[in-house]
């Protein structure tokens, strides 16, 4: 029997932790909260209905969000698309230009590219060489006529962090409204949207220790008459996204970030400590250097170029589960469109890994990491 190796890909995905698991599967079975959350006409469905309003507080609670405003969707792809589609399709025609950025996730790029097609204006901005958008960068592209600012709030690929505050007051001042996917920061940096000038945010549950195929889109109170539903049928979630309640799943989303909240300060110090360790080492190590702004990120994702003779990427699968590009570039194995608008070439951006750790990364994973790589820095290149 095989041994899996050491996975090294929180970014992509989450194992789901086993609190949420016990809590998701007290939604199954005959004896489960498996009612329809929409049949309030008896206990069963009221009963569901108290779970997954109990979800959507927690959900909101992580995040400084009143549950009202919280809207579940399958995903933050599901969010994005809700997001940047529905403003856009309930533009009143006065306001259509749509600002974002070259390296946000394929979920928002191919929907503002889709808009783009339709003729809506897009304005793409490109990040400094340490892949950051800069408030002013954002405020020289605001016109008149724009409707809509995208931007992430944690870089998937770099780990890098936006400033959203200083942009969000800038956007809030011209009159169009902030989307930010928020998928890669939630339970990794402190958002407090009571206080954030953002209008429109995205979540994914499997990315903070929940289930696959759940997401919510936080629709404040200035998006909320400003957005087009882009699923019907049965008018739920406040007509903004139609469907049966998955009561499983978003139980799983609630008790997830309800773990992030109590445990955000001890996931925080366990990842950076290791994360700080194993760049440390790695840094030292001829050819190696840092993707991204060095102080400016998160400590829970480190993206590494690997300049080095004996080095290919492919050595490191059998021991590390890594990713040598974001999971929506691995299927094409395409250089990362991320690494490429921070000024690599196409062979540098192929010579690049990136390593995110997570609640259950170990020093001991952290060590095996370091001794694998060096490793192969030493070894000779291989015949391709």
């Amino acid at each position: 029997m095989s041994t899996l190796p050491l996975y090294f890909d929180y970014a992509a995905t989450t194992p789901v932790d086993d609190r949420v698991i016990q809590a998701m599967v007290a939604c199954l079975g005959q004896s489960g909260t498996f009612g329809n959350p929409a049949s309030s006409s008896h206990a069963y469905g009221n009963q569901a209905r108290q779970a997954v309003e109990l979800a959507r507080r927690q959900v909101g609670e992580l995040v400084g969000a009143p549950a009202e405003s919280i809207i579940w969707t399958s995903g933050a792809t599901e969010s994005n698309n809700l997001a940047i589609k529905g403003a856009a399709q309930a533009s009143d025609g006065q306001r259509r230009h749509i600002i974002t950025s070259v390296i946000e996730h394929k979920a928002v790029l191919d929907t503002v590219r889709e808009l783009e097609q339709q003729g809506f204006p897009v304005t793409w901005l490109v990040p400094d060489a340490n892949g950051l958008i800069h408030p002013a960068a954002v405020i020289a592209a605001l016109r008149s006529d724009t409707l809509l600012v995208s931007l992430m709030l944690v870089n998937n690929e770099l780990g890098t962090l936006t400033d959203i505050a200083g942009i969000g007051q800038a956007v809030r001042a011209n009159g169009a409204l902030l989307h930010v996917d928020a998928a890669q920061g939630a339970g990794k940096v402190a958002i407090d949207l009571s206080c954030l000038d953002v209008d429109l945010m995205s979540f994914s549950a499997h990315k903070l220790y929940g289930p696959k195929g759940i997401g919510a889109l936080y629709v404040g109170a200035r998006a909320k008459p400003l957005l087009k539903a882009q699923m019907h049928g049965g008018g739920h979630e406040q007509g903004l996204r139609s469907g049966t309640l998955a009561t499983h799943q978003i139980v799983g989303m609630g008790a997830a970030f309800a773990l992030a909240c109590t445990e955000f300060e001890t996931d925080t110090v366990h990842i950076s400590q290791l994360c700080d360790t194993l760049k440390t080492r790695l840094l030292q190590l001829p050819g190696v250097r840092l993707n991204g702004s060095a102080t400016q990120r998160i400590p829970n994702t480190l993206n590494l170029l690997i300049e080095h003779p004996g080095f290919n990427s492919a050595r490191l699968a059998g021991d590390l589960a890594l990713s040598s590009t974001s999971a929506c570039n691995s299927a094409s194995h395409a250089a990362s469109h991320v690494l490429l608008a921070i000024g690599l070439t196409q062979a540098q951006a192929l010579s690049c890994v990136r390593l995110s750790f997570g609640r259950y990364t170990r020093t001991a994973d952290v060590e095996r990491a370091f001794a694998v790589i060096s490793a192969a820095l030493s070894a000779p290149a291989l015949p391709w």
